[in-house]
């Protein structure tokens, strides 16, 4: 409900409704890709990733690259009506791969923002082993 200040005019307390998306963002040391669904996450609305916006195979994991495709991805989700997203972050991960995301996910996060959208949830859905497959490397571990 709107109320009464003392210059009269009605305060605005209302929120404006946003339809949100969820950006899927996997980071590794070779490449970014930026995936936005619906909140549902069944409906695709845009994807791109940094093999897609450069020419060397090297530079596909720049958070140059990331920057870009998190931008192009941005706007064919805006041109489809999102104006907010969760952002959930995903790296290799498992028994072997390493844990942290690689260099273009925060960049690809930094991008979303810088586009308009307004950033909800962020989260690291990396999976994690519960002691499922042993490392390799024998029992004394990895002799150099």
């Amino acid at each position: 409900m709107a109320t009464k200040r003392r210059s009269g005019k009605p305060r605005r307390t209302g929120k404006r409704n946003l339809r949100w998306g969820i950006a899927h963002i996997y980071s590794s040391y070779n490449n970014t890709i930026i995936h936005i669904t619906d909140v549902t996450g069944t409906e695709t609305l845009a994807l791109a990733s940094g093999g897609q916006v450069v020419k060397s195979d090297r530079l596909e994991s720049s958070s140059t690259a990331a920057m870009t495709a998190a931008k192009k991805a941005a706007e064919i989700a805006k041109g489809k009506g999102i104006d907010g997203i969760h952002v959930k972050i995903k790296a290799p991960g498992g028994h072997n791969g390493p844990m942290n995301p690689g260099p273009g996910a925060q960049a690809a996060i930094r991008a979303l923002s810088r586009v308009g959208l307004k950033i909800g949830i962020i989260q690291d859905v990396t999976p994690v082993p519960h002691d499922g497959c042993r490392k390799k490397g024998g029992k004394r571990g990895r002799r150099v």
